[in-house]
């Protein structure tokens, strides 16, 4: 699955939900090649009906069409600045996701697992449209392009459906791909929570 430049998210369509799933797929054949699903606690899954889930712990486990762990995503209690954390198969850390104080709309930056800053969001004023993730040199890692299904659903179901293009010059680069990848289900699984939940509105801009 990591062998690829482009991918298609598709948010599951539900009315109801206490958890997410996205389908990954080929963009060109619409063939499934992957899953990024929320996987919580029952507890966690409960507590859902009665507190904001913006504020509450999640794990996301991106998976291959074979059901194969690729990476995973883990986020703790929520305060007043979100960190996601990525680790690979091996529950070993690759780097992690925090928002930029005051701008949870989605405005974060990427680092390694020794703090050394690899990337932030670079984007428009649409928020979660569109935006890339570029190195701190202003080289651009990939970029993600919302692509709507419609309006009448997007209104009445919430769901979303976006592109993740890797640039060529990190298509030979693993872990460039997983935390491009993960920073897009960032994005609209979690960052866009924690957006709703504080009522503070930011921008992907600088």
């Amino acid at each position: 699955m990591l062998e690829r430049q482009q991918y298609l998210i598709k948010e599951h369509v539900t009315v109801i939900k206490t958890t997410d799933t996205y389908d990954i797929l080929d963009p060109e054949t619409q063939e499934p090649i992957g899953q990024a699903k929320e996987v919580v606690n029952v507890l966690v899954a409960g507590l859902r009906w009665l507190i904001d889930r913006g504020w509450m712990p999640t794990r996301i486990e991106v998976r291959d069409k074979d059901n194969e762990l690729q990476f995973y995503l883990r986020r703790g209690w929520y305060l007043f600045r979100a960190r996601i954390e990525v680790y690979d198969v091996n529950d070993e850390l690759i780097g992690y996701f925090r928002s930029k104080i005051w701008t949870l709309a989605g405005a974060f930056q990427v680092f390694l697992k020794d703090d050394t800053l690899f990337a932030q969001v670079k984007g428009g004023k649409q928020w979660f449209f569109d935006y890339h993730l570029t190195t701190p040199d202003n080289i651009e890692v990939g970029k993600v392009t919302k692509k709507w299904r419609g309006v009448m659903k997007e209104i009445f179901t919430s769901a979303d459906a976006f592109l993740v293009t890797v640039n060529e010059k990190f298509a030979e680069q693993r872990m460039a791909k997983i935390l491009l990848l993960a920073a897009a289900v960032a994005v609209d699984m979690i960052f866009k929570e924690d957006k709703s939940s504080s009522g503070i509105i930011g921008s992907l801009t600088e």
